[in-house]
């Protein structure tokens, strides 16, 4: 079974966790989140821990005995904290703006390219750093994944929206290849 799936969840405090049937709803100072799981996945709050167990231990159910837990804590996280992603534009006049809940990105097209916030998203901008806020993980990491393909970093000069601490391997150009000569 699942080494992730046996710890235990500690609930910060001001985070309640409230399980009815296959739902658990998590609500905290941030907002409220709810999922829904399978039920081979038993999930239960005790002493200020939430405990998920699994019914079984065919390989399907083990699958889900990890996840189920690791999606609870990103969300007693989201609703604690909140999750963010940071983006830097690189490139010589590439600029954002945030416009109420969009984000319009001007990054070497003819044409700014609008970005719309879903419920709970908030974008912030400082200089050529985008930083997308929520607190669901998971809409906040695919929300940073749109704005990134809007201008994919590329390989040779590395102009293009990548994540903050995001490496780009970089290639040499043409004039490296042809100072290095015909391949023998």
């Amino acid at each position: 079974m699942s080494k992730i799936g046996r710890q235990p969840i500690l609930i910060p405090v001001g985070v309640t966790v409230e399980v009815s049937g296959h739902t658990v709803k998590v609500v905290g100072p941030k907002g409220t989140l709810e999922k829904h799981f399978p039920p081979e996945i038993n999930v239960e709050v005790k002493d200020g821990e939430v405990i998920v167990t699994a019914k079984g231990s065919v390989k399907y159910i083990a699958s889900l005995y990890g996840t189920t837990r690791a999606l609870i804590n990103n969300d007693v996280k989201g609703v604690s904290e909140g999750w963010f992603k940071k983006l830097e534009l690189v490139g010589t006049g590439f600029k954002a703006e945030v416009i109420g809940k969009t984000i319009s990105l001007t990054v070497g097209y003819n044409h700014p390219v609008k970005v719309e916030a879903p419920e709970g998203i908030s974008f912030k901008v400082e200089k050529t750093i985008v930083t997308v806020e929520g607190i669901n993980k998971e809409v906040v990491g695919q929300v940073a994944a749109i704005i990134r393909g809007v201008r994919p970093p590329e390989p040779y000069k590395g102009k293009g929206i990548k994540y903050v601490d995001e490496v780009i391997r970089r290639k040499a150009g043409k004039a490296a290849a042809a100072k290095a000569g015909p391949a023998a």
